[in-house]
């Protein structure tokens, strides 16, 4: 399905240095950025205190806010939980707090300025299973890498691999920048969306390989730079649709999805914008810059012509 088709291919090559330049200055940044200021870790990760509360009616956030301000709390988070009057409040582990009273406390500030709230349940977690889940979620992340690498190795030469796994880890890596720049609070469901991201952006440089190694085996006279070209320009509008539409429905996980979805769409809709750019000005570049042409792909559809031929003459 098209909705157009560019006739023309588009030199996207002549400014492939230009192009990975700025990719280059955004992940040294983002690199920066994640060893100064760090990630702003959520309470799974640290170790802290969620409290559940229900409302009859739908809970006023900002009332609970400043109910929890007044109450001496700091650092909190509270945010709707399944419903609008469900409400998750989350603590930062504190020496100077005892875990078995903070539940009362925020109780009894919520009845003094955002009444009507019904405890649920109070969870403490602790700074040991916080550094297991944040080493287990380093380890998901590991092994998600791996995994693509495998893959690629199998479906592609190893040009097309190492191109692949570098512009996916080049999104990552900026996806955390932007979190630890702007101190956004990251959380197991923004890991997810991480994780999203690697097989998502991995999704389209296979296609844009895929093209490119079609087109070396089946047209003759094109450079590596024009058979780049001529596999970008002509799955563009490919890439318009199946982006266009996830970023719309990203969008409004972003918009209307309330604080439990935010930064979860936000690092989606990054990955997802970033992903786009390192498929096709990343990847592509350097599978050029590695030397891939078409003499790999001819020398190889030979030999396997030679030993059928081999295997015939036996018969």
């Amino acid at each position: 399905m098209e909705f157009f088709r560019i006739h023309k291919d588009i030199p996207f090559m002549r400014h492939a240095l230009k192009f990975n330049v700025i990719s280059l200055v955004t992940f040294v940044l983002a690199v920066v950025f994640l060893f100064t200021k760090g990630l702003h870790l959520s309470v799974e990760f640290t170790g802290g205190t969620l409290i559940e509360t229900h409302y009859e009616q739908a809970a006023d956030l900002e009332k609970v806010r400043d109910a929890l301000g007044k109450a001496g709390f700091s650092d909190y988070s509270v945010q709707n939980f399944g419903s609008s009057q469900d409400v998750m409040i989350r603590l930062p582990l504190k020496a100077e707090q005892k875990t078995d009273q903070i539940g009362e406390a925020v109780m009894k500030s919520l009845a003094i300025d955002a009444p009507g709230a019904q405890l649920r349940r109070v969870e403490f977690v602790g700074p040991q299973v916080g550094k297991e889940l944040a080493e287990n979620g380093a380890l998901a992340l590991l092994l998600v890498v791996i995994g693509i690498v495998i893959y690629l190795a199998f479906r592609f030469e190893w040009r097309f691999s190492v191109s692949a796994i570098i512009a996916n880890l080049h999104d990552v890596v900026i996806i955390l920048g932007f979190f630890a720049f702007f101190q956004w609070e990251f959380s197991l469901s923004v890991l997810a969306a991480v994780l999203a991201v690697l097989g998502y952006s991995v999704n389209e440089s296979v296609v844009v390989f895929d093209r490119v190694r079609e087109t070396f085996k089946k047209v003759r006279g094109l450079s590596t730079p024009e058979v780049l070209d001529h596999a970008i320009t002509s799955t563009i509008s490919r890439t318009i649709i199946t982006h266009g539409c996830t970023q719309m429905m990203v969008l409004s996980m972003l918009v209307f999805g309330g604080e439990t979805l935010h930064y979860f769409a936000m690092a989606l809709t990054i990955g997802i914008l970033f992903g786009i750019y390192s498929s096709v000005l990343v990847a592509s570049p350097l599978v050029m810059w590695l030397g891939v042409s078409r003499e790999q792909f001819i020398a190889k559809q030979k030999k396997g012509i030679e030993g059928a031929n081999e295997e015939g003459a036996v018969v």
